[in-house]
């Protein structure tokens, strides 16, 4: 049995996931090349073409950006103070882990801003034509109106896996916890202290309840989405996993998103 088969199982009508390593595809389940709504699993492409912009030096980790006091960094590690869907002030920059899409918006037309390009335009040329991921696109908000299919995703987890578009040291500062120790809220999981996040990057470190399997490295990295999606890349076995579905996240994922990722776990041991 392949480790992806769990997902027949699953209440969705329709679902593609990919598994794979430095090697490539090492399993898949449904049509690849449908189109899914991402919901929050946008942050990572768009936190990716943040990463490139910086390299590119259009835009600056530590420039002011959001809120007074707020940076890119804070925006890209919830910390800016805004709140979760709207350009509303909660508290000072650094002091909580505030998850906000709305931060993200803020940091797309700040790299827009300092381009001069739209921002889906610059996410297509830095991160999607480089990748060749062809059915991938931003027609809503930066922090959660992405759309893309597994076969997109597997270019990009592959990617993550063995960065070619950044220096592999930008992407290992990316998923390194920014402003340590800060507790908050993990969406749909409640409280977690600490919060641990990176740059764009939902980090697995000790967090629990959690997304990911219970066998996952406390170095797994990578996001969901509400729509039903998500992507983990856990570089001490040098795993990446792709799923998308078509049936909004809730109670009936907590127990079957964890199962399949041990699962893959078990199955492709490093």
């Amino acid at each position: 049995m392949h480790s992806l088969d769990l997902i027949a199982g699953w209440p969705v009508n329709n679902a593609s996931a990919t598994v794979v390593s430095s090697a490539g595809v090492v399993d898949s389940y449904g049509d690849l090349d449908r189109v899914y709504e991402l919901a929050s699993v946008t942050k990572l492409l768009v936190a990716y073409a943040a990463l490139v912009a910086i390299e590119e030096e259009a835009i600056e980790l530590d420039q002011p950006a959001g809120p007074a006091g707020a940076t890119v960094r804070h925006l890209l590690a919830h910390t800016s103070g805004l709140a979760f869907g709207e350009q509303k002030i909660q508290a000072d920059p650094g002091t909580k882990r505030i998850y906000s899409s709305a931060g993200f918006e803020v940091l797309a037309d700040k790299i827009s801003e300092e381009t001069g390009i739209s921002f889906p335009t610059y996410l297509d040329e830095a991160v999607f034509q480089p990748l060749g991921m062809v059915n991938s696109s931003l027609p809503g908000s930066a922090g959660h109106g992405g759309r893309s299919s597994a076969s997109d995703l597997t270019a990009f987890a592959a990617e993550l896996l063995a960065p070619k578009l950044i220096q592999p040291s930008t992407l290992a500062d990316a998923t390194t916890v920014q402003f340590d120790g800060l507790a908050g809220i993990l969406p749909g999981y409640g409280s977690q202290k600490p919060n641990d996040w990176g740059l764009g990057f939902e980090l697995r470190d000790g967090k629990t309840p959690h997304w990911t399997g219970a066998d996952n490295s406390p170095r797994t990295f990578g996001h969901f989405g509400q729509s039903g999606t998500f992507l983990w890349v856990d570089p001490e076995v040098g795993l990446a996993t792709v799923v998308l579905t078509d049936l909004a996240f809730g109670e009936w994922a907590k127990p079957l998103w964890p199962e399949l990722s041990d699962e893959i776990l078990h199955n492709n041991p490093s």
